[in-house]
């Protein structure tokens, strides 16, 4: 027995409920001369609102009763925009569109019915909106005035990004088709307004050869169009010009992440070919200001991530983070570069008992992969470890303080929070490299990092503990299915069947699983080899679920199915069910209470 964790945890310790409680979030900022807009959302009320800060005064605008959040898309974002005199917002209860005047606690509807909308924005008395309509999606325009509905593109499978140039006379969109996802293959389309003022015919500038995703495109105050794409390796401010698009000075980086949401902006094109970007180099996020000529003036200060991009003649602002502190949202002076923390960035420990992450790139195969280290807060030499396994699976983990990492950091453990191949932040042959090898390289990856870091010295590698939520919690299966690395394992609404998934999931990831594994027609061989469900009696050690009950990504079946098929074998599992959580957990109490288990878990395994 170890009895450093067979103890209880000691009172001054990171709780459960205080690492959550740090959880705030922040999303979408918006910068207009009546001050800085952005959503905030607060676990410990499962809500999400409109925040101001205007002449160093911040104010709470979404009344009681409403909740800013689209789920277009089910992964929703672009829940709110600004007009001249009022914020227009989507409501979570029934995801239709408000106008709320700045001077108004009342918000009044725009919208009616069972449509929903997403990446919302404001042209010319208009709102510009993708609209879902059970399995078809539009673009549509929205009178502010009135609530007419005007239909500006349909007939591809997805859209996002709706942008008016300054003129109001060139529209632009980003569009893709099924089987690709948006960070396989888009379209940059647009179309001119004709002399009756109707919109002419809608044409292709870059993409559709699935070679390139595009995203985030941009008009400066001249009416230039820029927009970002990674033909060239990585994502990457491209400028129109009379040949096509040409590249502007950029960092061999990613300058966005993957769009599972829409209304990103990690960029703003400023004037005369220059930009204000964050992008992600070396394990580390930068925020800076590039020239045409190629020249950059840093802003990134003390900060390792940077999102939710605006900019006016004072000040840039973003959500930032650090290794130390948890996401922000600070003005940066662009006279001295001075930081005002506006709202968040509070770190529920002091500086001094924060675990901080050390950059991994590690071998793997006959490839490597890349994440973060986070050592054990109580001095052992060989602790515990905990593998963090990101969602996604196209997404990726940051340099920035977690609470839920230093939860267990507190407790004893070391982390590796892994940005397995297929991440991303590290380009598209990086990204790519999950093609057709969804739990293969993914799992070789988190294995490899136990040995790693056991040859380093740094864990105990016969100790080594994974865990992983949505597509993590699919790697996380595998992993104890096929590999013998680890004593025990945590799925949070995880992916144990991959078939059924792809029967019973919505249109956005409708063929994702195609892409990761394969046909499902043509390579049921392959699925039976990468499906945890069907290999559940090779699974030897203790697992632990937690899914809730609404969710429509990983359906609650998949999870009690795996969870039988453990017991009726003779494994030591549990199942903790959430009746008011989707894909995701959101609310406090139950964010807290699956920590808590979760660790109690692992610690019943290391007490034997």
């Amino acid at each position: 027995m170890n009895e450093t964790h067979a103890s209880s945890p000691s009172p001054d310790l990171l709780s459960a409920a205080q690492a959550v409680a740090a959880g705030t979030d922040f999303a979408e900022l918006s910068v207009s001369p009546a001050g800085l807009f952005w959503s905030e959302f607060r676990p410990q009320d499962a809500a999400t609102r409109i925040w101001c800060w205007h002449d160093g005064a911040t104010v709470c605008l979404t009344p009681e009763g409403f909740s800013v959040r689209s789920r277009v898309y089910e992964y929703g974002g672009g829940s709110f925009c600004l007009t001249d005199d009022a914020v227009v917002f989507v409501n979570e209860a029934d995801q239709q569109i408000y106008l709320q005047p700045f001077d108004s606690q009342t918000p009044q509807p725009l919208t009616q019915g069972d449509k929903l909308f997403g990446d919302v924005r404001y042209a010319r008395g208009q709102i510009l909106a993708v609209e879902e309509d059970k399995d078809t999606h539009r673009l549509v325009a929205i009178d502010v005035a009135d609530g007419r509905r005007q239909v500006l593109a349909e007939g591809a499978d997805f859209y996002a990004s709706p942008t008016v140039g300054p003129d109001g006379n060139r529209l632009v969109w980003i569009e893709w088709w099924r089987p690709h996802q948006p960070w396989t293959s888009t379209r940059l389309m647009s179309v001119e307004r004709q002399a009756d003022l109707a919109w002419g015919r809608p044409y292709c500038l870059a993409g559709g050869l699935g070679l390139e995703s595009l995203q985030q495109p941009r008009f400066d105050e001249a009416g230039r169009l820029y927009c970002l794409t990674d033909r060239a390796g990585f994502w990457q401010p491209w400028v129109e010009t009379l040949d096509g698009f040409g590249a502007l000075p950029a960092a061999a980086a990613d300058h966005a992440s993957a769009p599972w949401q829409l209304g990103a902006s990690t960029w703003a094109p400023l004037s005369d070919g220059a930009y204000l970007a964050a992008w992600f180099e070396d394990g580390k996020g930068l925020l800076g200001m590039r020239s045409a000529q190629g020249s950059v003036e840093d802003f990134s200060g003390d900060y390792s991530r940077f999102r939710s991009l605006a900019v006016d003649a004072d000040y840039l602002y973003c959500i930032a983070a650090s290794p130390v502190s948890p996401s922000a949202v600070i003005a940066i002076s662009r006279a001295d570069k001075r930081v005002q923390v506006l709202a968040g960035g509070v770190s529920p420990l002091p500086v001094e008992r924060i675990s901080q992450p050390q950059t991994l790139r590690y071998p793997s195969g006959s490839s490597e992969a890349h994440g973060y280290f986070y050592p054990a807060m109580n001095g052992d030499d060989k602790p515990p470890l905990v593998v963090f396994i990101h969602g996604g699976p196209t997404s990726a983990c940051y340099p920035a303080l977690d609470p839920r990492i230093q939860f267990w950091t507190q407790r004893g453990f070391a982390v590796a929070d892994l940005n397995y191949r297929g991440s991303t932040g590290y380009g598209r042959a990086y990204r790519q490299a999950l093609f057709l090898e969804w739990g293969v390289v993914d799992v070789e990856d988190a294995c490899a990092v136990v040995e790693y870091l056991g040859n380093q010295g740094l864990i105990d590698p016969e100790n080594a503990f994974i865990r992983g939520g949505s597509a993590g919690g699919y790697t996380t299966l595998c992993a104890l299915a096929f590999k013998d690395v680890f004593r025990a394992g945590a799925s949070l609404y995880g992916v144990s069947d991959p078939l059924a998934l792809a029967e019973a999931t919505h249109k956005f990831e409708a063929d994702y699983l195609d892409w990761l594994i394969g046909d499902p027609d043509v390579d049921m061989a392959r699925y039976r080899e990468r499906t945890p469900l069907l290999h559940a009696d090779q699974i030897k050690v203790p697992v632990i679920f937690f899914q809730g009950e609404l969710d429509a990504v990983v359906v609650p079946a998949q999870t009690r199915d795996m969870l039988k098929a453990l017991l009726e074998n003779g494994i030591p599992a549990e199942g903790h069910f959430y009746p008011d959580e989707r894909h995701g957990f959101r609310k406090a109490a139950n964010l807290a209470h699956a920590l808590e288990t979760e660790w109690a878990f692992y610690r019943k395994v290391i007490d034997g």
